[in-house]
């Protein structure tokens, strides 16, 4: 492979340049689907420059008989995710400037979530703070707006409500129409009644779709196919992880309460969320919503065309007969919220089909296994506009302006993509689309997927297990309990266990007590003054082998690693833009043999996508596993275990080593995510619960105990190591993170240097904060003032123990001094922190280095 620069640019960048780098003709695109996705995607490509787009519709247009055609339009912003609220913002900013023949294609007439129990108030003051989070107008209101705003209502359900006043509701159709035209007069063209029936592809790449009315060359081939996603990726050979599922939609009989209305809706969208209901004006009519009913799955290869779906008098292939018994719940409910409804009735309905994957998210980006195909699906109305740019930034410019992580169609685990799997957890989400969900709170089944070696262990010591990536993840022990009440116990108020009061611990409120236990202050204090145990084995591992492995690695991150073997390397791996797309860990184990730690599947990804062929590359993590051993007595747990050297002054800090543990094999690394002395050992899965043995055995005499992820990610922010996709995405630099250490702009070229060395200075960083008030404790994502007005928002957030106070990191503006005083809304109160220096906790590093 050439040593050229070329090679690291995105395929799409190679595809639009001649070999003498003049600009070549438009690459040509297919896009599959011509609803609102494949629309809007024709509109972002062709507003780009990318003219030769054709976009295959197996229905007729404009209205071909997927999701687009039924959906009811509502555009709520507001979301736990950055990402989804970044595209929803977007699409509501587009379709309010689109019209069709006059007709608006967007009505903002607002959104008002309401609160019929204590819990969802409380819930909506949480909304309000990611809405304040992510720039958007939102409000919490009393129940005597709520009636103003809704007249309709029965207002001695209400507690409250959340009034978002420039969500509104999206014409789908005509949204899709007006793009449809806009992309025609760029040189697009939309064909419909063309039927896909397979994807052509040479070499690994791309080449054609074949449609029942001829083939269509292409560079790129784009699936927005919605609920039909998995059928056009079985044809390119890729699995797309989507559950189409019914959902009841339903219109009521004109009421004389709505009689004369001069528009299609002037009254803000409404939520009940505690019964799973929305409502929405049609002129004088009512429609209504329900995620109230037991989930429909749809095998989407049964799904009729549209032609078919006539004949069996089905309206559209979207639109399923509806279901009386299903609905009869709903409508009790709906009658008792809005009681000029007693007296009505449903004159219409359907079971409208559209997509849910694994996590609630979408499914983009180009897939490896066949390179230019690209995925847009499971993507809702709400996020149509949002997707199509952020896919098209990614196709024309190589990745999009905003960080889409959580939408990686790479993200999945190879166990997270079974059918099984994807109908069982896509299920959940439909159950779960207006549930108050917590930040930790973990799928309930199938569980358990994925155990370490030690997880027999871990069961017989108590262990309260979250699951994360389909690994069962310890986060503290029932047996430590007996911590809280020896000498110097702690102890505070959990929803796991009663322990006692011991008054160590300020108390907590219910929310962040939640999936939270006093034992965790135990175990990391224990940490502190003895040695711990802690499970890394979900941490994913990779092997990177073969004669040009250190020439690979070395241009694809920041850091240097071109070090003699027994290099440990703190790394990132960066986009062209200098975005930080991970942070990883490089052992040099040999001259061409290296262990990488990694985080999500893209790491895996990105790397093959670039790999030459003198490189090889695997996942190792599922035949192997990791124990972190750490406290200022690990040395005296380790040391007599072994013949080799682990004084400081032998096995230094950021060192790796082969060396035995007893009687068992272990790849030994001087590392230590909690602040700590100790090693992270590593040996294949076949030995790991020896290896637990021997060291668990070892260590009684000196107090050794087995300690969870809370108290591990307590320790780490102490510290202030950063979690990528939660501190920080490819949206953020080095420099901004605090990272610029990891950055080595003088060696030899790698990936992002560029971009880097021209970057003004950060206008923001991540911050540390300490909360003034001890017993204060947030979790995350909360909005931060500065003088009084939102300025950013928190990223982790844990209590430390050692410090006595709640640490938070938040995205703030750069330059504010330490010591400034900031305010974290959380649930709606001002919550007062102060700016610090970091690290935290032993900045002179002397307990790591000892």
């Amino acid at each position: 492979m050439s040593s050229t620069a070329e090679d690291f640019r995105h395929p799409a960048h190679q595809a639009a340049r001649t070999p003498d780098h003049q600009p070549a003709p438009s690459p040509r695109v297919v896009v599959i689907g011509a609803g609102i996705v494949g629309c809007s995607l024709a509109d972002e490509l062709t507003g780009r420059g990318w003219t030769d787009v054709t976009v295959l519709e197996q229905g007729p247009l404009p209205a071909p008989g997927g999701s687009t055609s039924h959906a009811p339009g509502l555009v709520f912003r507001t979301s736990p995710s950055k990402t989804l609220a970044e595209f929803a913002k977007y699409t509501v900013e587009k379709f309010r400037s689109l019209e069709v023949d006059g007709v608006a294609c967007f009505d903002q007439v607002g959104g008002l979530e309401l609160a019929t129990t204590p819990e969802r108030l409380a819930e909506l003051h949480r909304r309000a703070g990611y809405a304040a989070s992510w720039g958007i107008r939102a409000e919490v209101v009393s129940t005597a707006r709520c009636k103003e705003l809704w007249p309709l209502l029965d207002e001695s359900m209400v507690l409250g409500g959340l009034h978002t006043p420039d969500d509104g509701l999206a014409r789908a159709l005509l949204a899709a129409r007006a793009q449809m035209d806009r992309a025609t007069a760029r040189g697009a063209r939309f064909l419909e009644r063309h039927t896909v029936t397979g994807i052509e592809r040479e070499h690994g790449r791309v080449t054609a779709v074949v449609t029942d009315r001829g083939t269509f060359p292409a560079d790129h081939v784009v699936s927005a196919a919605g609920f039909w996603g998995p059928v056009v990726g079985a044809m390119a050979g890729v699995d797309v992880p989507l559950q189409p599922l019914a959902h009841q939609y339903a219109k009521t009989a004109p009421l004389p309460e709505l009689s004369g209305a001069a528009a299609e809706a002037t009254r803000p969208i409404l939520r009940f969320q505690d019964r799973d209901l929305y409502f929405r004006e049609h002129g004088d009519r009512i429609g209504i919503g329900s995620y109230a009913h037991r989930p429909m799955p749809v095998d989407p290869f049964a799904v009729p065309a549209y032609d078919e779906a006539r004949a069996r008098d089905m309206p559209m292939p979207s639109s399923y007969p509806f279901t009386a018994e299903d609905w009869a719940p709903s409508w009790e409910d709906c009658r008792r919220l809005l009681p000029a409804l007693r007296e009505s009735r449903i004159e219409a309905g359907f079971n409208g089909v559209f997509s849910f994957t694994p996590d609630g998210m979408p499914v983009l980006g180009e897939t490896r296994q066949l390179r230019g195909f690209w995925l847009a699906e499971a993507v809702w109305v709400t996020h149509s506009a949002g997707v199509a740019r952020a896919v098209a930034e990614w196709m024309v410019d190589g990745r999009p302006s905003l960080d889409v992580h959580e939408c990686d169609h790479t993200r999945f685990e190879e166990v997270q993509r079974s059918p099984s799997y994807v109908r069982e957890r896509g299920s959940q989400q439909f159950v779960e689309v207006y549930d108050v969900l917590h930040p930790l709170q973990p799928m309930e089944r199938p569980r358990p997927l994925r155990v370490s070696p030690f997880h027999a262990r871990q069961q017989q010591l108590g262990a309260f297990f979250l699951e994360g990536a389909g690994w069962e993840r310890p986060h503290w022990y029932e047996a430590n309990a007996a911590l809280l009440d020896g000498p110097g116990g702690l102890d505070g108020p959990g929803d796991h266990g009663d322990h006692g009061d011991h008054g160590g611990l300020p108390e907590r409120d219910a929310w962040s007590a939640r999936y939270w236990s006093p034992i965790a202050a135990a175990e990391a204090m224990a940490t502190r003054e003895k040695v711990a145990l802690y499970d890394m084995t979900p941490l994913r591992r990779l092997e990177v082998t073969g004669p040009g492995a250190l020439a690979f690695l070395d241009r694809m991150t920041s850091n240097n690693l071109r070090r003699k073997p027994g290099a440990v390397t703190y790394t990132l791996l960066l986009d062209e833009t200098g975005g930080i797309r991970s942070d990883l860990t490089v052992a040099r184990l040999a001259p061409d043999r290296f262990q990488i730690g990694a985080n999500s599947p893209a790491d895996l990804d990105r790397l093959l996508r670039y790999a030459p062929d003198d490189v090889r590359i695997r996942d190792i993590t599922s035949g192997t596993c990791c124990v972190g051993v750490w406290g200022p007595l690990a040395r005296a747990l380790v040391q007599p275990l072994t013949a080799d050297d682990f004084s400081h002054e032998g096995f230094g800090y950021f060192r790796v080593r082969r060396t035995w543990v007893g009687h068992v094999p272990v790849t030994a690394m001087r590392l230590s995510y909690v602040g700590e002395l100790g090693w992270e050992l590593y040996t294949t899965a076949d030995l790991g619960l020896r290896l637990w043995d021997t060291l668990w055995e070892a260590g009684q005499e000196l107090g050794v105990i087995a300690a969870g992820r809370s108290a591990f990610d307590s320790l780490r922010l102490e510290k202030g190591y950063r979690a990528w996709g939660t501190d920080m995405t490819d949206e953020h630099t080095p420099f901004e993170a605090g990272l610029g250490f990891a950055v080595r702009m003088d060696k030899e070229e790698f990936v992002g240097q560029e971009a880097l060395s021209g970057l003004p200075e950060p206008t923001r960083r991540l911050t540390p904060l300490l909360l003034d008030d001890p017993a204060a404790v947030v979790l995350g994502k909360e909005p931060v003032h500065v003088d009084g007005v939102p300025a950013g928002y928190v990223t982790s957030a844990s209590y430390g123990y050692t410090l006595g106070r709640c640490v938070a990191y938040a995205w703030l503006p750069a330059g504010l001094p330490t010591g400034t005083g900031v305010q974290v809304v959380y649930f709606g109160e001002k919550v007062a922190a102060t700016v610090a220096d970091e690290p935290l906790f032993d900045p002179k590093m002397t307990r790591i280095r000892r």
